[in-house]
């Protein structure tokens, strides 16, 4: 007689999937960039919280991870003061390298959205709100460009549009504007179930 299956071995069954899915991915982003520099997604596959910017900047190009640098380091620090756990959290960019053809980026988008599964989409930005806006994601509604709102993007994804972080880091306006739009995620991580 078979021994039933734990919840714990159902998670790590697709935990495991959603890593090997992840890094076929990778290894295809990696193929198609031909040697330019990558900055692959970061964070946990099967993450709570989808981070979405657009595009990677030097310092994410040149350690090859997305969300590496002033951006990472800025998230890091708000999501530890809204008390949300980082170790739940997926990032990437729209664009992973410099030229990618934009077809084959809406295509990566949509599979990382679908090996992820996140419950809540921080798209950060116009750019990348237009992004993910053409990227027709199954059973998904526009994401509206107003400001640290919750929306439902899919029936199971929330989304929240944030300003770009990336040019929100050298000045107190931006950097507030972006921490006011940003702090919802609090309310809502811990307006989640603790199972």
């Amino acid at each position: 007689m078979a021994a039933a299956v734990t919840t714990d071995e159902i998670y790590q069954r697709y935990l495991d999937k959603a890593i090997k899915e992840m890094l076929r991915l990778e290894h295809e982003v990696a193929t198609a960039a031909e040697g330019q520099p990558v900055a692959q997604p970061t964070g946990h596959p099967l993450g709570t919280i989808f981070l979405l910017k657009y595009g990677p900047q030097a310092q994410e190009l040149q350690e090859g991870v997305a969300f590496h640098g002033r951006a990472g380091h800025a998230l890091k620090r708000s999501l530890e003061r809204l008390h949300v756990d980082p170790r739940e959290v997926f990032g990437t960019n729209c664009v992973k390298f410099s030229g990618a053809d934009l077809d084959a980026c809406r295509a990566w988008l949509r599979r990382e959205l679908r090996i992820v599964q996140p419950r809540l989409l921080v798209v950060m930005g116009e750019d990348a709100l237009d992004f993910l806006n053409e990227v027709a994601f199954p059973l998904s509604r526009a994401v509206a460009a107003t400001l640290g709102e919750l929306q439902r993007f899919t029936p199971t994804i929330e989304a929240l549009y944030v300003p770009d972080i990336d040019s929100s880091l050298d000045e107190q306006t931006a950097k507030t504007r972006f921490w006011n739009a940003f702090k919802p995620v609090g309310p809502w991580w811990a307006a989640l179930p603790p199972y």
